[in-house]
């Protein structure tokens, strides 16, 4: 029986690693690191532990582990043109919970954007489960919202921050960023104002880091944020980890908050690729966001050239790697997301502004997330988001069976088996590394 299922496990993995390699990836929170980077994942480092500070550890045997990870944190600060980085949470959630532990206190007030509208679910209140509510034990309050422009409505936000205030509710605590992120969010305009009311600010960067880093999206420690919170896998193509990047200012609050108040051991393997990641975008970077943000462009007018509702067109759809497109008109969210995987291409649901006013939930909202970040990486330009729009249209609109579609996009994918903006990319993307 064991043995069974153990033949079974690797079985289902490399069969993973063959449905992947015929599919378009869409999914706008994933990416396909370097071979490099999973050659350093799989090093001997996933099996230590290196509890504290490098020089400062809790165990022997981290002689290497130190030297890496202090070569990860430099490569990070450069990166980001940060005073200071902690690159030991392993998810983006478990940074935004050592930022909480730094700098609030359980029952204070924190603005954030609402999860229909952008927001993350480790920025939501206790009743939805989020993770700032549940865990932490904050009280989380709106940013107002404008649909149209689909970004933070600044005047709103002051009016609603000042009522608030008059109710004895002052928030102490101001989260951007989200997991609907089309557009910069509008720090800027709103810093003077947060920061005259001692409101600390953060933002939380997980989506759209690689974009940062490659100098296309905002710049938010330049901005007015405090702190900027990552994951280490999404637009920037690393390992799963996360970090918190800060001033020097905050040093100590965010260490001590990491650990021994948030993580443990912190996935030593993890970064070790962090570290191979980082460098591949201070060399490739720009280049790889430049076109990342031109395919979800080009992908998003291509959809609407056909008729589909995407979201944001007044101000050109996306400035990030991201789409939102409105499938109601056609069903729903949940029903599309299922077809396009059995076709092979990889999309995911998502809730759109109203979509709870109307009766829509989480499993069938109005919408699906696109994005670009993953196809850039296999060598992907605007006119194959061309081809991957008239894919989407044969599904959503015109009906067709996936099994029909699906044996054009294996030949399609057929054309594209390496990872671009990497040092080294002999191993195909997908391939399979049999080491037993």
């Amino acid at each position: 029986m064991s043995r069974e299922k153990y033949n079974q496990v690797f079985d289902l993995l490399e069969k993973h690693h063959k449905w992947f390699s015929e599919s378009i990836p869409l999914i706008a929170s994933e990416n396909i690191p370097s071979p490099a980077v999973r050659e350093a994942y799989a090093s001997d480092f996933g099996n230590r532990y290196a509890e504290g500070w490098p020089g400062e550890r809790v165990y022997a045997g981290c002689k290497f582990i130190d030297e890496v990870e202090l070569i990860t944190i430099d490569l990070a600060k450069k990166l980001f043109n940060a005073e200071f980085a902690d690159v030991r949470p392993i998810s983006g959630v478990c940074a935004n919970l050592a930022v909480y532990s730094a700098f609030t206190n359980p029952n204070d007030t924190m603005m954030a954007l609402p999860i229909p509208s952008g927001g993350h679910i480790s920025h939501g209140q206790k009743k939805f489960s989020g993770t700032a509510g549940l865990v932490h034990g904050l009280n989380i309050e709106y940013f107002a919202f404008d649909r149209e422009e689909m970004n933070i409505d600044v005047d709103q936000s002051k009016q609603r921050i000042e009522k608030l205030i008059e109710n004895n509710n002052k928030p102490t605590f101001a989260m951007f960023g989200g997991s609907l992120f089309l557009f910069p969010h509008p720090m800027k305009e709103l810093k003077d104002f947060l920061q005259s009311h001692d409101i600390f600010i953060c933002y939380d960067s997980a989506h759209v880091s690689g974009l940062i880093a490659g100098k296309q999206f905002q710049d938010p420690l330049r901005e007015g944020a405090q702190t900027m919170t990552l994951s280490t896998h999404k637009t920037l193509p690393g390992p799963q980890g996360g970090m918190v990047l800060s001033f020097d200012k905050y040093a100590e609050d965010i260490k001590k908050s990491v650990f021994p108040g948030n993580t443990s051991n912190h996935h030593l393997h993890s970064v070790a690729g962090k570290a191979i990641a980082f460098a591949e975008m201070i060399e490739f970077g720009e280049e790889y966001s430049v076109q990342t943000v031109k395919n979800a462009r080009a992908l998003a007018e291509a959809l609407s050239s056909k008729g589909i509702v995407v979201l944001g067109e007044k101000n050109g759809f996306t400035a990030s790697h991201q789409i939102a497109v409105d499938v109601s008109k056609y069903g729903d969210g949940g029903k599309f997301e299922h077809e396009l995987e059995e076709a092979n291409l990889i999309a995911n649901r998502q809730l759109l502004p109203g979509d709870i006013k109307a009766g829509r939930d989480y499993k069938r909202p109005g919408g699906i997330r696109l994005g670009s970040s993953e196809v850039t990486r296999l060598g992907m330009k605007e006119s194959e988001m061309q081809e991957i729009a008239n894919f989407i249209h044969r599904i959503i609109v015109k009906k067709e069976t996936p099994e029909n579609v699906k044996k054009d996009i294996i030949e399609f994918r057929s054309q594209f088996t390496k990872v671009h903006y990497a040092f080294e990319t002999l191993s195909d993307a997908y391939k399979y590394i049999k080491i037993r």
